[in-house]
């Protein structure tokens, strides 16, 4: 018998709502009716959220279900952004959701039109967009600058913004990240590749191997991986490998 549980409070207004899910298929739901109507609507989208876990592992939505999900699985106080490294907090506004293998590239290769369009048309691109292992929190104006170039090593150290190691060459189309991101950015951009079929250019899947063995995984991206695991259902077996984590389990 599964059983997952999900509650939701405003101690102001003294607003509960209380969710199980007692076996699959079952599920019971108290709301106040004694509660302004707003509030109960509001109450129960909580619970329906918490009715599609079951057993950790989230139901798969579309990319704008998924956005609320990534934020307060991986970052609910925050963190580092990918292309500065630096601390941002957990309503920074400054900061969105950067696809570091592009969308666009997505769109191209399954033919489906542009993103709206494919949001509309395409199962798979719903499915790719929302894949948590390609979504990094990025600051808005680096990611606006970065779009859909692909990755790659300008020469010279001219920063695109004060203070962040990250160059951009709008007539080659090619960005250059902080080598500290190199790593995280490879192990994302081979693991699009390999689990969704898509095209990496030669040059860029030869150097997305290169920064893979330069900067490898650390323990703040294994965590990371983690969470997405058990939220998601499925891990990157770039950053720990299906036997490597057996291994691991038996040892523990």
């Amino acid at each position: 018998m599964a059983v997952a549980a999900c509650s939701a409070s405003r101690s102001h207004t003294l607003l509960a709502a209380q969710c199980a899910l007692t076996s699959p298929g079952r599920a019971f739901i108290r709301i106040s009716q004694r509660r302004p109507l707003v509030r109960r609507i509001g109450l129960l989208v909580t619970c329906l959220f918490c009715l599609v876990l079951s057993g950790g592992v989230a139901a798969r939505g579309g990319y704008l279900d998924i956005v609320p999900l990534f934020w307060r699985s991986l970052y609910p106080d925050g963190g580092r952004g990918l292309y500065c490294g630096r601390r941002f907090g957990a309503h920074d506004r400054r900061y969105n959701i950067e696809h570091v293998f592009p969308m666009a590239w997505v769109a191209r290769q399954l033919k489906c039109g542009d993103r709206q369009q494919c949001r509309r048309r395409s199962e798979q691109f719903n499915r790719i967009e929302s894949d948590m292992h390609n979504m990094f929190p990025a600051r808005k104006d680096l990611n606006q600058m970065r779009g859909a170039y692909a990755f790659g090593i300008i020469k010279g150290e001219r920063w695109a913004v004060p203070g962040c190691d990250f160059e951009v060459d709008d007539r080659r189309r090619r960005v250059e990240p902080r080598p500290a991101a190199r790593g995280d950015i490879a192990r994302a951009m081979l693991y699009m590749a390999d689990r969704y079929h898509l095209t990496l250019f030669r040059r860029q899947r030869e150097l997305m191997l290169r920064w893979h063995r330069q900067d490898p995984p650390d323990d703040t991206e294994r965590r990371r991986n983690r969470i997405i695991q058990r939220v998601q259902g499925n891990g990157n077996p770039w950053i720990e490998p299906p036997r490597k984590r057996r291994r691991e389990r038996n040892q523990g």
